[in-house]
């Protein structure tokens, strides 16, 4: 009897983390789908913020307008579901993107920026595909820079935005990155890639090569 009611206690665990996992692509989807219209609609890049809600608004939309961000933000949350502290890695990427609007803000050129959020996507993209867990402090690091150039990309669209709205700018982005990457993660502990000496699943590598493959196509964009 004793069996039967763990057995059912997972089964019913089992059947949670599964339906949580589904809600967490859902609302990625849902991001992504918003990306792709915006693209295909002609989303003007540059925004006229005149106030605290245009402010935050752009801020909630600005991470997931760019395709080559958005999954930037979704593979790290990805690869941070690896390790048990690896929250900490995506609240090192959004903390990142903030300093990278802050060195904006304050008009420091930071050259080559396109090129380097394709590259990181491009080595997110490649460690999602590589059967060993990647290193704690590489991946950080890649996590810094890929957030410190997406923070300067999304502070580049902004135009002539005062003290309050750019405040308010920054509580939106950073909003917008923390719940991604933290969906993200969630999502990769309930595919079992926090499991030691594990083998990535398919469609983690299936992920892992169309991030590659769209990291590979905006870094063309931006050397051409």
């Amino acid at each position: 009897m004793f069996k039967t009611k763990l057995s059912q206690s997972r089964a019913w665990g089992e059947f949670y983390t599964l339906k949580l996992m589904h809600r967490h692509i859902g609302a990625i989807a849902v991001l992504i789908l918003i990306s792709l219209l915006s693209s295909l609609s002609g989303t003007s890049v540059d925004h006229t913020i005149s106030n605290c809600w245009e402010g935050f608004i752009w801020g909630l939309a600005d991470p997931v307008i760019g395709l080559d961000c958005l999954v930037g933000i979704i593979a790290i949350g990805l690869l941070s579901s690896v390790f048990v502290r690896g929250a900490a890695i995506a609240g090192c990427f959004v903390l990142a993107a903030i300093l990278g609007i802050v060195i904006h803000s304050f008009q420091l050129n930071l050259p080559g920026t396109e090129i380097a959020i394709a590259i990181s996507t491009i080595v997110f993209g490649t460690m999602l595909m590589l059967p060993n867990q990647p290193n704690f402090i590489v991946l950080a690091l890649v996590g810094v820079s890929a957030g410190l150039f997406q923070g300067y990309a999304d502070a580049q669209s902004i135009i002539g935005a005062g003290t309050m709205p750019l405040i308010a700018y920054i509580l939106g982005i950073t909003l917008t990155l923390f719940t991604v990457a933290m969906s993200a993660r969630e999502i990769g502990s309930a595919m079992g890639m926090g499991e030691i000496n594990r083998i990535l699943p398919w469609k983690i590598s299936i992920t892992g090569f169309a991030f590659c493959a769209i990291g590979i196509v905006f870094l063309s964009n931006s050397i051409i």
